[in-house]
């Protein structure tokens, strides 16, 4: 006989069997929780030392070719697929862009990897346009025809160029063809954003 009244057997009815799945999926989300708080630093980990020169996929400046975008034509990428721009300003070359203007929070830099002298010409570029040049920053940098070369945060992804042609941070930004030379045709009209120097 079952002491203090309680059955010996639990039969699973309904409500418990809802209980129990419940717990279950509620171990599930806290795991997965905790995998993402510590995913920082299994992401770090996955990082490129600067013993080891990272592969054009995982560093944007190691890796140059050309693609297609709507309105410009056949235009310099960089490893990850993005357009890239080169800034001037009154036949000015490569005006200063640089981290304490502000200017690489919109239009972000490709520094070479430590560990890598060179970056590799990709499909369509001119492996003798490729040179490099080392900035007051330290760091050195890939050019392309002697075009230090810039992404554009408000471009989402490959095969766009919205910052064709934009006035901001002391130049005009504009993409590079296969020879290097920038087009100076604008995909769309643009304007110039306020404080941002977009």
């Amino acid at each position: 006989m079952p002491r203090f009244g309680f059955p010996t057997k639990l039969t699973p009815g309904p409500g418990r069997l809802a209980l129990g799945v419940g717990a279950v999926s509620l171990a599930v989300m806290l795991a997965a929780c905790g995998s993402s708080s510590s995913g920082t630093g299994a992401e770090s980990s996955k990082t490129p030392s600067s013993s080891t020169a990272p592969s054009a996929s995982s560093s944007p400046g190691t890796m140059f070719s050309t693609a297609s975008v709507p309105g410009l034509g056949r235009v310099v990428v960089d490893g990850r697929g993005r357009t890239v721009y080169a800034v001037t300003s009154g036949g000015h070359t490569n005006v200063p862009c640089t981290d304490s203007s502000g200017c690489t929070k919109f239009w972000p830099d490709l520094p070479l990897p430590d560990g890598t002298s060179a970056a590799k010409a990709g499909n369509g570029i001119r492996a003798s346009l490729l040179g490099t040049m080392k900035l007051s920053d330290g760091e050195t940098y890939a050019t392309y025809n002697g075009w230090l070369m810039y992404e554009y945060a408000a471009d989402a992804g490959p095969g766009q160029a919205s910052g064709q042609g934009i006035k901001g941070f002391g130049g005009t930004w504009y993409v590079l063809n296969p020879s290097g030379n920038p087009v100076t045709a604008s995909a769309s009209p643009s304007s110039t954003g306020g404080g941002g120097g977009y």
